[in-house]
């Protein structure tokens, strides 16, 4: 499994490798070695989610407060779509800013986020599947979403006529959200996954 880290700090790249012959694929899409060894901690499975999106649907920008936050494994089994992750993390060096991958059957990428990071994507085919690994799960009090229009944050979703919900839709903006105090904080993270590769070692 190739891994690249990406440009916001707490999410990386995973593209498996595929064995194919002529019956089909094999791949191993997480592996909680290559995981570990990567991030410092282990992974808690608490829910597993599928989302089916139209083309042009544009589900964003999501996430959880911090703790305990909600860290994602995504991928795309169906379809193609375009994965976003925001910074949200008050006090983050790159808060603000945001990274982009293309996911499909063919690379069959994977990705990891971190907790406190925002979440989106764009389907760009109709019948597009996200699948999602999370690490707590739902908890409606704790989770929040900010507009994925917001002009401060420039992102381009890919599409000129976005399908959004009405929650998506009517979301505050970054900073609107940061005037809340609903945004988690850089410090908050960094304690957050301190703490589960403490548990790791064994140390206090």
């Amino acid at each position: 499994m190739e891994v690249r880290e990406l440009e916001i700090a707490g999410a990386w790249e995973f593209t498996p490798r595929q064995h194919a012959d002529d019956r089909g694929v094999f791949l191993e899409w997480f592996k909680s070695s290559v995981f570990e060894e990567v991030t410092g901690h282990s992974f808690e499975l608490a829910q597993a989610n599928i989302s089916v999106s139209k083309k042009h649907t544009v589900r964003a920008i999501h996430y959880a407060q911090v703790p305990p936050g909600q860290a994602k494994w995504v991928t795309c089994p169906t379809g193609s779509l375009q994965d976003f992750i925001i910074d949200i993390r008050v006090g983050s060096p790159t808060y603000g800013q945001h990274t982009s991958v293309v996911m499909d059957p063919e690379n069959r990428k994977c990705l990891y986020l971190s907790e406190g990071l925002g979440h989106g994507f764009t389907a760009l085919d109709d019948n597009t599947t996200l699948a999602y690994l999370c690490s707590t799960g739902y908890n409606p009090d704790r989770e929040h979403t900010i507009s994925p229009i917001d002009p401060a944050l420039g992102i381009d979703w890919g599409t000129s006529e976005p399908l959004m919900s009405e929650r998506d839709t009517t979301a505050p903006t970054l900073d609107e959200a940061r005037q809340q105090g609903i945004l988690p904080t850089w410090d908050e993270c960094q304690e957050w996954v301190e703490g589960l590769r403490r548990q790791v070692t064994g140390t206090r």
